[in-house]
């Protein structure tokens, strides 16, 4: 009885502080803020109106902005994801070698994460103003005269170009844990038995570390649907709106607007479909785990 006691005390005093800074931070506001998605409110008044599912009617037959903010956030998480992705694979194939500098080159890949987003965006935002005009008159090249952050098609790849040097790193880290772990012997058997780099990357190494691209393919999935700070220091949404992302979306509403209760409608939307989406790529990939 006594041990009993004192699990129970070690677990109240080990887990107890996570689960109430979690539940005050992450599980109240979020109750409260699909309460007010029912009401009418400013955020500032004492007055909250009680008005049903009009909220969600107004989103869904009379807000194009929200659409329009939907669809350039699923093409940014899709291309970032498979950019990021890819970049830090490979990146973790070749630091994975027997090579002299690879624990320098991993913290110099590394180190673009412990910038902030905000401030990140304001250095880039630098680089593509500045840097790559003064790079252009240099060469003569037209790819550094382009307009990037100020035609649409422009600002959404150096949006991309952003993520993914950013977040390459992080993935990378992840992979090379995975690669790390892929038994030797295994791979110079099959090498013995004729099959090719190519082969033993796609039967051998990828099933093996499934789980590792399991974490990394939520990792960037979230991290793309949530774009906030990136987008609102390099482009503001700009222009005209064309990189405006869902939560830049529900920031202006609920703050610039002063309508927190359509914002927390907005944000009770945003966050059902990409809790869909990641459970949808959990499960799958989950289940390549099993059969690998």
């Amino acid at each position: 009885m006594e041990n009993a006691r004192q699990r129970r005390l070690y677990q109240l005093l080990f887990i107890g502080p996570a689960v109430l800074f979690f539940t005050v931070i992450l599980v109240i506001p979020f109750f409260m803020s699909l309460y007010y998605s029912f009401t009418e409110w400013n955020g500032v008044s004492t007055t909250v109106t009680w008005i049903g599912i009009e909220n969600y009617k107004k989103i869904m037959f009379n807000d194009p902005d929200y659409y329009k903010s939907f669809l350039f956030t699923f093409r940014y998480a899709i291309v970032s994801v498979v950019l990021t992705n890819v970049v830090g694979f490979l990146l973790a194939l070749l630091l994975t070698q027997a090579l002299k500098l690879r624990n320098i080159l991993r913290t110099i890949f590394f180190m673009p994460n412990v910038i902030g987003g905000l401030l990140l965006g304001f250095i880039w935002s630098f680089i593509f103003v500045k840097g790559f005009a003064s790079i252009g008159d240099m060469t003569g090249w037209a790819f550094f005269n382009l307009p990037w952050l100020g035609d649409a098609p422009t600002a959404f790849w150096g949006l991309i170009i952003v993520t993914v040097w950013k977040g390459a790193g992080y993935v990378m880290v992840i992979y090379i844990a995975g690669l790390t772990n892929v038994p030797k012997d295994l791979i110079e058997a099959s090498r013995i038995d004729g099959a090719t780099r190519l082969q033993v990357l796609y039967r051998i190494t990828l099933p093996l570390i499934m789980p590792s691209i399991t974490v990394c393919l939520f990792l960037t999935l979230s991290w793309g649907f949530k774009v906030f700070d990136l987008i609102m220091s390099l482009t503001k949404g700009g222009p005209f709106n064309s990189t405006e992302s869902v939560s830049l979306n529900i920031y202006q509403e609920a703050f610039r607007n002063n309508a927190l209760g359509l914002g927390s409608a907005k944000a009770v939307i945003f966050f059902l479909i990409v809790a869909l989406i990641t459970i949808i790529q959990v499960t799958v990939t989950k289940k390549r785990e099993v059969e690998s």
